[in-house]
């Protein structure tokens, strides 16, 4: 039997902080996904009196989230730890609901802010471990994160208001 020519990961942080970081970024990368549906999903079927706005405003938030994923799925990859990729493992993985139906604009809306302030909690959820393992490019990662969500949050949730 041949033998893998594998490196070892020799990063700094070690295998068992890796995969504790890991196993959290993949709870990201899902919570990140399933908004990414979410919010593309109501990008095509918002209507309304608000619908250029949200239309705009949403394809400019799905486009975000698409990169997004990437960065986090090439984070967890360069820990050592394969990225989940599937619907099922997203399923699994995730702590945002899915969309039931098309609902109306509003409650798009309030969905999406429910969405984005979950991304913020995971993220946030992870700064223990990663802290620990003195792991800074991916405290730079869940910094950025946190901070778009949370500005995507307030910009959603001001439009409810008034």
């Amino acid at each position: 039997m041949a033998k893998k020519n594998v490196a070892a990961i020799n990063i700094g942080i070690n295998d068992k902080d890796r995969k504790k970081i890991a196993d959290g970024l993949s709870k990201l990368l899902a919570d990140t996904y399933t908004l990414y549906l979410k919010t593309h999903n109501f990008h095509w079927n918002v209507t309304g009196p608000m619908f250029n706005t949200l239309h705009l405003m949403f394809e400019g938030q799905y486009n975000e989230l698409a990169l997004a994923v990437d960065l986090i799925a090439e984070r967890i990859r360069a820990l050592g730890y394969p990225a989940p990729g599937s619907y099922k493992d997203f399923a699994k993985l995730s702590s945002i609901p899915e969309a039931e139906g098309v609902p109306a604009a509003d409650d798009m809306i309030r969905q999406l802010v429910a969405g984005q302030e979950a991304v913020t909690r995971t993220a946030r959820s992870l700064f223990p471990a990663v802290d620990a393992a003195a792991d800074e490019p991916t405290a730079d990662l869940l910094t950025q994160r946190m901070q778009l969500h949370e500005k995507n949050a307030w910009m959603l949730r001001s439009l409810l208001e008034g």
